[in-house]
């Protein structure tokens, strides 16, 4: 068994490939060979959220592709749009614990870092770019509105200073993970909570990187 489990989503311009036991760690690229590079590329920055977590991250970087999905117009946009079907499967409760501890990870380095961030960060390649608060606005919001509901869930968005607020809405998340542990979606047309967690993680910890990659030196 290889030590880092793969899918690879690919769309007609955009691949992502995502480390199915490791929530967050996605990256995007052309080409599915571009997007395992990435995949590889940002193992030294995920392995200190794994270790957070108390997970031990392998010391050899071996992935398998497990399974290569159609990707569509969310794929090209930059999103890993869609679950795997092994995401469908139901997990033991070490399991289901794991993924928690390492989604929970992801939350706190996405807090560390944008603690340490200024509130103008330097602007993108084109020249845009939200600022930091913007950021965890759109973090805060995209949790709130988008993927709650696919868990089932009915939670008002938060205020980015309201910890309160922000809190419950993560450990309201978690509960939904450990309702969904059989591996099928909690609502219609929801999302199995393997993928939920793991596109979560992903978007916490791409906009984490953003905000450390723009920040002054």
């Amino acid at each position: 068994m290889p030590a880092v489990i793969v899918a690879i989503e690919i769309g007609s311009k955009r691949a992502f490939a995502s480390a199915l036991d490791w929530p967050g760690w996605s990256r995007g690229g052309k080409t599915p060979e571009l997007a395992l590079q990435a995949l590889e590329t940002y193992a030294r920055r995920y392995e200190p959220v794994a270790k957070a977590a108390g997970a031990t991250f392998p010391k050899r970087l071996e992935f398998g592709v497990v399974e290569r999905q159609r990707g569509d117009a969310s794929t090209d946009y930059g999103v890993p749009g869609s679950p795997a079907k092994i995401e469908s499967a139901a997990m033991t409760k070490t399991e289901l614990e794991r993924m928690c501890s390492l989604v929970e990870a992801c939350w706190r380095e996405f807090d560390r870092i944008a603690k340490a961030a200024p509130l103008a960060l330097r602007l993108g390649p084109r020249g845009g770019g939200r600022n930091r608060d913007k950021i965890i606005g759109h973090v805060v919001g995209a949790e709130a509105s988008a993927y709650a509901p696919k868990l089932g869930l009915k939670i008002p968005e938060p205020a980015i200073d309201d910890r309160k607020a922000i809190t419950a809405m993560r450990q309201a998340l978690l509960d939904a993970f450990r309702r969904g542990a059989d591996g099928k979606p909690l609502r219609e047309r929801g999302w199995p909570v393997r993928y939920a967690a793991r596109r979560i993680a992903w978007h916490v910890l791409d906009h984490a990187w953003e905000m450390e990659d723009r920040s002054e030196t």
